[in-house]
């Protein structure tokens, strides 16, 4: 990650783990001249406000509100109501766009354009905010496991899925076929070395937004967090059998027994250490 920084200008540019994305994050009162980018982005007004002319048109965008520009789109930009103003992007090449659409065709790149410079999805705005919070964690070794990956990717097709779906002229297609169920099983079955989301789409047939959206409505979560609740059911069990806290996290998938307590409380409002003070006769404790 590198940085750069003056006293009105902080600027970093960070690394993400696919091949052309990258982002930015930069809190300014500079005015930007006209120019363009050769990528598509997609961003949050974090504080501030900011006036700017796009190619489509002349628009304001307060905190909160979303931020896009499309390749070659000439665009400048400069506080609005206040010195200054905190935005942070995510910035696509593309090829990447253009191979997660429907049709994933070079012409794609082409046709594909973002409809609105500033747009107002709460959905995709939540979407965006998760994504740069993995990614932090991402950057900074938090989270390093196949499991906390797919956590990621999911992110990351999330936004790509909404974009598509709801800001740019090119639809997706209607859902093809493909059962779900060999994806639920394939993550109930491998605990430790889970699975990328390419590689379940391509197991039913999906794009990965198809198979991110029909597992959601299927079974009430997307994949990472279900197989988070399948992982936490398997300590729990095995902590009813007598395992120790330790054995129990390392034989259900997870890191360590700080990250099994974190998803165990979230997912059933207690600790595993209650559960266990509760759950094994005290011969067994």
């Amino acid at each position: 990650m590198s940085s750069s920084a003056r006293s009105d200008h902080h600027a970093r540019v960070f690394a993400t783990p696919w091949a052309g994305v990258h982002g930015t994050l930069i809190a300014s009162t500079r005015h930007y001249g006209r120019h363009w980018h050769a990528t598509y982005g997609v961003g949050l007004l974090e504080d501030g406000a900011q006036s700017s002319a796009s190619g489509r048109g002349q628009v304001d965008a307060f905190a909160g509100d979303l931020i896009t520009s499309n390749p070659g789109e000439v665009h400048d930009g400069r506080p609005l109501g206040g010195p200054t103003r905190r935005w942070r992007m995510l910035y696509l090449d593309p090829e990447v766009l253009a191979s997660m659409s429907e049709s994933g065709t070079s012409s794609t790149a082409c046709e594909l354009q973002l409809t609105q410079p500033v747009i107002r999805d709460r959905a995709l705005r939540c979407a965006l905010q998760q994504l740069f919070a993995r990614l932090d964690d991402w950057a900074a070794g938090r989270r390093a496991s196949s499991a906390d990956m797919l956590a990621c990717e999911e992110s990351f097709v999330r936004i790509v899925g909404l974009l598509m779906e709801r800001h740019t002229t090119v639809r997706p297609d209607r859902d093809a076929g493909g059962d779900l169920r060999a994806v639920r099983d394939r993550l109930a079955d491998v605990l430790h070395d889970t699975p990328s989301l390419d590689a379940l789409a391509r197991m039913v047939g999906l794009s990965k937004y198809q198979l991110l959206r029909r597992f959601e409505k299927t079974h009430g979560l997307p994949p990472h967090a279900w197989l988070l609740q399948q992982r936490a059911e398997r300590a729990r069990r095995l902590i009813r059998d007598g395992r120790s806290l330790a054995d129990a996290a390392a034989a259900s998938g997870f890191a360590d027994q700080s990250h099994l307590t974190r998803v165990f409380v979230r997912h059933f409002g207690f600790t595993p250490g209650a559960w266990r003070q509760v759950a094994v006769g005290p011969a067994r404790r």
